[in-house]
């Protein structure tokens, strides 16, 4: 009797466990489910609110948009009225050219596309770029992608979300003429204004810089929807972490990214190695305690980034550099750019545009143009570390004084390095370039070294045309739009051999060298020479090469690739 009571025990308690045991798998299985499932409602439950709070600057921002248009129509209908009376012939191609929206030109590729009513969507894209006034390369392309945009949609409102507050719409819009000569129909065009962008702002995270400002995007691109919900909403700086964020509050709303560069790369994280000092301002500094700490909290982050990304609806990176990177962290690093279809696995190569056009009209590349060259090195950057500028500083004295002590040069004229960039101001960019005026007092090249801060679009023209080289310093330079309008202006490119430059642009096509490329102060002092050196015929010969090499890289490439992947997003939210 007793050893039955025993059985009995013994088979229930091992019922019990069986029991528990399968229980917790099931919760094992099943809970993390369960979690996303309650998580992604109260996701779209904040979605919800925050969509029923902005409905009212919704509505406002359409109806004003709608009543600038009237107001802008206005003095052309007039002018139309006017001209109708002189010959009906010209106000036919009037109305026709009007039709193809801002700007005059129709960019539409399709007959298909405008006979099922596309090119009449009128709903709002979202660009968040919150330093939109900065004037640098990536400022280009957003201000291009809105050009693009407004041609192809021209009753689409492009709301653009930045953190410049004392930069007004007709001040901005100005500027974006002056400094990129592009010009864009102000009807359809809105700023709101974030009160949150110094939480991007890097000086704000004197540790983990990378994780502070990705979570601090969140922080930003709350901010931005509680301004106003886009029907498709495009990041075009880089803060993967707010598509995400889009996705999880708007799950209806198609997201877009334009990746300039990964915010983390396998190059970062192997330049810890680095002993030359050569791969950017983390060269070298993964040993010890603290450069273990820093290898496994990049590797951390990386996952972390990569798990953001595969959230995106639509990948656009400016190179193949980057696309490569993109593709490894993002996707499947197997894939091939010849299956680009603009996913994180595969995203598409689309080159930032350059007045590639306008340079070749305008700056003329033959014998007698070269009589009018001057031997300066012009380097076209932004005034922020990760350019380089001293390295750049540190190789034209070298050069100087090699030049000196060769007799050959003694009465021939003293090249010149002519710097231009943009600086923000109440920023770091300030100091940055201070330091940089007193590194050219330091190593004696002050009088042949000259320093153009927001330098005005004429006049950067004037130097493209007048220069005899063109300079970048920076390590994985993710594209380098300086570079390809060195080519397109028929200067001689030395540029550092990594990044885009070496990837991309400063490649040989068949027909001989484009440019050189160094990566060491020695290396470059030497290019510098040997790009002045050329013989007057073969200097002619490179410079028409690298011209013809630009081609690849004008202002109509990037608006028909562009095009081709902000449709996808549009025919989505229709």
């Amino acid at each position: 009797m007793f050893g039955g009571d025993i059985f009995i025990l013994t088979m229930a308690f091992l019922s019990n466990a069986i029991l528990v045991t399968f229980i917790l798998a099931v919760t094992a299985i099943f809970l993390p489910q369960l979690s996303g499932s309650v998580l992604g409602l109260i996701f779209r439950g904040v979605g919800w609110l925050i969509r029923q709070r902005t409905r009212s600057r919704r509505e406002y921002v359409i109806a004003r948009a709608r009543s600038e248009e009237e107001e802008h129509r206005k003095p052309r209908q007039k002018a139309s009225s006017n001209s109708l009376s002189r010959s009906q012939a010209e106000d036919e191609d009037w109305e026709k050219v009007d039709s193809s929206g801002p700007g005059g030109v129709n960019t539409t590729t399709s007959s298909d596309s405008s006979a099922s009513g596309d090119d009449e969507w009128d709903g709002i894209i979202g660009f968040f770029h919150p330093f939109c006034n900065a004037g640098g390369g990536g400022e280009r392309v957003l201000w291009e992608a809105v050009r693009a945009t407004q041609k192809r949609w021209p009753k689409a409102i492009c709301a653009i979300y930045t953190g410049d507050h004392e930069v007004n719409k007709a001040t901005m819009l100005e500027r974006v003429e002056t400094r990129f000569n592009i010009q864009l129909h102000a009807p359809t065009v809105i700023l709101l204004y974030l009160t949150t962008r110094k939480y991007v702002v890097a000086s704000s995270y004197p540790y983990m810089t990378l994780l502070g400002q990705s979570l601090g995007s969140l922080i930003v691109g709350y901010d931005a929807f509680t301004l106003l919900v886009p029907d498709v909403f495009v990041d075009t700086m880089g803060y993967a972490f707010t598509l995400a964020m889009c996705k999880w509050l708007f799950p209806d709303v198609p997201t877009g990214a334009y990746v300039h560069y990964p915010t983390i790369s396998t190059d970062m994280i192997a330049s810890l190695d680095d002993d030359t000092g050569v791969q950017g301002i983390n060269s070298g500094t993964g040993k010890g305690l603290k450069g273990k700490v820093k290898r496994r909290y990049w590797q951390l982050f990386a996952q972390l980034y990569g798990w953001v990304g595969r959230h995106i609806d639509v990948v656009m990176c400016n190179s193949s550099w980057t696309a490569a990177h993109i593709r490894t962290l993002w996707g499947n690093e197997k894939a091939t750019t010849e299956t680009e279809n603009g996913t994180a696995s595969s995203p598409a190569v689309v080159f930032p545009p350059t007045a590639v056009t306008e340079l070749e009209s305008t700056i003329t590349v033959d014998a007698e143009s070269e009589k009018s060259r001057q031997p300066v090195l012009l380097y076209i950057a932004q005034f922020r570390p990760e350019k380089n500028h001293p390295l750049v500083l540190r190789s034209f004295a070298r050069f100087l004084q090699e030049r000196q002590n060769n007799p050959t040069y003694a009465n021939q004229p003293q090249p010149r390095l002519v710097l231009i960039g943009s600086v923000r101001h109440a920023s770091p960019d300030e100091t940055h370039i201070y330091n940089l005026r007193l590194l050219a007092h330091e190593l004696r090249i002050r009088d042949q070294t000259t320093f153009l801060c927001d330098a005005a679009w004429p006049t950067v023209l004037s130097h493209l045309g007048t220069a005899s080289v063109g300079v970048n310093g920076m390590w994985n330079e993710h594209f380098g739009i300086c570079v390809v309008e060195y080519q397109a202006a028929g200067l001689i490119c030395v540029t550092h051999d990594s990044g885009g430059p070496r990837e991309d642009i400063v490649i040989d096509l068949g027909d001989g060298a484009t440019g050189f490329r160094a990566e060491t102060e020695e290396q470059f002092a030497a290019s510098f020479e040997a790009a002045l050196a050329l013989p007057e015929a073969e200097k002619i010969a490179m410079r028409q090469r690298a011209r013809r090499s630009a081609l690849r890289f004008t202002e109509e490439e990037f608006a028909k690739k562009w095009l081709g992947q902000i449709t996808k997003l549009v025919q989505a939210a229709r």
